[in-house]
């Protein structure tokens, strides 16, 4: 096993690279790793936006606070973490376990503010909405960590899944 990127012969890991076709540019699989975790992560930072714009908040840097305790305040930090994520997702050179922590990241920030939105809008469809952000959540979570490190395809492929289920849930609940 490598230091930083694990055994591509692990079960579930990509190749070294990856050709996209005869004739075409070659893409490493860290570049197209970083893609899919970054489609993951703008995926759950647009319901974050979402979540918050549904109750009123907008990104305001003044209500970001250390340990928010008002709703205001926890949306606030949950836009924060989410540009943060997408910020630091931009930056450097591939790197899987870390892109996929990003994206699990933006996934953590839209569960709050699913809970800010939830408080706000009673239901079952916001319950749904909530729970589904969590699930998305605990999907990124699992492909971020040990067991996966970005790399795992159907860890991933189960992220992807349930952060289009939690798009959909979002949708249902009137957070767009």
């Amino acid at each position: 096993m490598s230091e930083s990127h694990g055994d591509a012969s692990q079960q579930g890991a990509l190749p070294d690279r990856a050709t996209l076709s005869p004739g075409t540019a070659v893409l490493s699989t860290e570049e197209a790793l970083r893609k899919g975790h970054t489609a993951r992560a703008r995926s759950a930072a647009d319901r974050t936006r979402a979540a918050c714009r549904a109750v009123g908040v907008e990104a305001d840097p003044a209500a970001v606070i250390a340990v928010p305790t008002e709703a205001a305040a926890k949306a606030a930090n949950a836009l924060r973490l989410s540009a943060d994520a997408l910020a630091a997702l931009a930056k450097g050179a591939p790197d899987p376990a870390a892109d996929a922590r990003q994206a699990r990241n933006a996934a953590a920030a839209a569960v709050l503010a699913a809970q800010t939105a939830q408080s706000h809008g009673a239901g079952a469809l916001a319950d749904a909405a909530y729970d589904a952000a969590l699930k998305a959540s605990q999907a990124a979570g699992m492909a971020a960590g040990r067991d996966g490190m970005g790399r795992s395809e159907a860890l991933n492929a189960e992220a992807e899944s349930a952060e289009a289920a939690a798009v959909a849930a979002a949708g249902a609940a009137g957070w767009r």
